[in-house]
């Protein structure tokens, strides 16, 4: 007989295995399915490990460049294969948690890849499992460019975060989020970036002001920018890649393809379950993240919404607790907060000036540079700009764009006030301590009506 779980979570990633702990906490028997590491691709392959080396090169770029701070490091140098252990350590670490909060929840782990059944349940391997709720966490995986295979000098974005040498030349295709942590760490670590993008903008889904921001900044830091540039003519070589976009061509070390991930789909049984998906291959899916086969389920990039781990984390809570009968909220996508870890920082919720105004909103728009507030001046932390769009009407918040070095950490009071449905002109009121980079946040509201104190 079959062993029966209140909850099957297939896939241990950001969403599966918060969604797990979460079923646990609700009284549940739950299964969590992952068949290489606790923690999934996120911890193991990409956010973390991508963190992590990032870190690593804002330590290093700071050493080299701290005598008018009044710090003199002499002979900077970087050990590639410390680095390289230090990744693997954090990840390790990490994993091992996740590990240990799903043995305190006592939450199950199955080892092997898990699939759907006709009836809604699960399959690993020979072993089959009855599901009362199965969600669906697999995540997704790297696309390449069309007709260019991964290989040793063709990366995905795993392969480009875990090089086994400093490379002198370096190429990036794909200008989003991924695309820029990799050349921003690359570029500071000393190797010559080049980061091309098919659409006008680096940054493509970020404000218009906020690209030209990091635009600036960018190429301070070792970094070629090509926009409007489609790229052919790969040749993959022993040594190098050699490639054309637009007009030009260049040869370089590596290629890291950062342009775009597909749905992880493959061998989950959907079609045999009843599951849905969309045109764009993902899984078509109701508000609770509840597909087309009731029992079932799916969240994080498998569904159509931006694919961010924290996204992911609570969307596989709403699930579960839909799952369980238990009150719940669907996730607010539009204050779902975007969050790029190169330097300068970019992060953003809501719409973009552009966005605004396209959707008929009547715009008033906030700005401050960070260099206007002291706490920039003290920190030396100047590349920067909060950017709030408004509506007129109310001064509801629209949009909240931010540049900076602590970018990914202040967006998070933007998303509370519009959460909590605050507009521009109580965020100008709310007192923030000094000297503090958060002090733009109040003074960008303030320049909406034109009375910031130091703009």
């Amino acid at each position: 007989m079959a062993e029966s779980f209140d909850t099957i979570v297939i896939g241990g990633g950001p969403g599966g295995y918060v969604a797990a702990i979460r079923s646990a906490q609700l009284g549940r028997k739950t299964a969590v399915v992952e068949r290489d590491k606790p923690g999934g691709r996120c911890l193991n392959y990409a956010c973390i490990p991508a963190k992590t080396i990032l870190r690593s090169a804002e330590i290093y770029d700071q050493a080299r460049n701290s005598a008018e701070l009044g710090v003199v490091a002499g002979d900077v140098s970087v050990d590639w294969d410390a680095l390289g252990k230090r990744r693997a350590a954090v990840s390790e670490s990490l994993s091992s948690g996740v590990k240990m909060l799903w043995d305190k929840n006592k939450v199950t782990v199955i080892e092997g890849e898990g699939a759907l059944t006709a009836e809604g349940d699960v399959q690993v391997g020979d072993a089959a499992y009855e599901a009362g709720a199965v969600v669906l966490a697999t995540g997704s995986v790297a696309l390449p460019i069309p007709g260019v295979e991964f290989g040793d000098r063709v990366l995905d974005t795993w392969g480009a975060w875990s090089l086994p040498e400093r490379p002198q030349k370096i190429a990036v295709v794909g200008a989003g989020a991924s695309g820029c942590e990799i050349a921003s760490a690359y570029g500071r670590f000393g190797a010559e970036v080049l980061l091309i993008e098919m659409l006008d903008q680096i940054l493509p889904a970020e404000d218009r002001d906020m690209a030209r921001v990091v635009e600036r900044a960018f190429k301070k830091q070792n970094i070629a920018i090509s926009t409007g540039a489609p790229v052919e003519n790969v040749e993959a070589g022993a040594g190098s890649v050699k490639l054309t976009y637009g007009d030009s061509s260049t040869e370089v070390d590596y290629l890291c393809v950062a342009g775009g991930r597909g749905a992880d789909v493959e061998g989950l049984g959907l079609e045999a379950a009843g599951v849905e998906l969309t045109e764009r291959g993902k899984v078509e899916v109701d508000e609770f993240g509840r597909t087309s086969n009731p029992k079932v389920y799916a969240i994080g990039d498998l569904v159509n919404a931006k694919a961010l781990a924290h996204k992911a984390s609570d969307e596989g809570v709403v699930a579960v607790e839909h799952a369980a009968g238990v009150p719940t909220h669907p996730v607010d996508q539009n204050l779902v907060a975007g969050a790029t870890f190169c330097h300068p920082q970019v992060a953003s919720v809501g719409l973009t000036e552009a966005a605004a105004k396209e959707a008929g909103h009547d715009v008033k728009i906030g700005k401050l540079k960070l260099g206007a507030v002291g706490g920039a001046t003290v920190y030396d932390d100047k590349d920067g700009m909060v950017k709030l769009v408004v509506d007129s009407k109310y001064g509801e918040i629209l949009g909240a764009h931010i540049v900076g070095n602590r970018a990914c950490d202040m967006i998070a009071e933007l998303v509370a006030t519009m959460a909590l449905e605050g507009g521009y002109q109580e965020l100008a009121r709310i007192v923030h301590p000094h000297p503090t980079i958060s002090e733009a946040i109040f003074e960008a509201a303030r320049s909406v009506d034109k009375w910031a104190t130091h703009a």
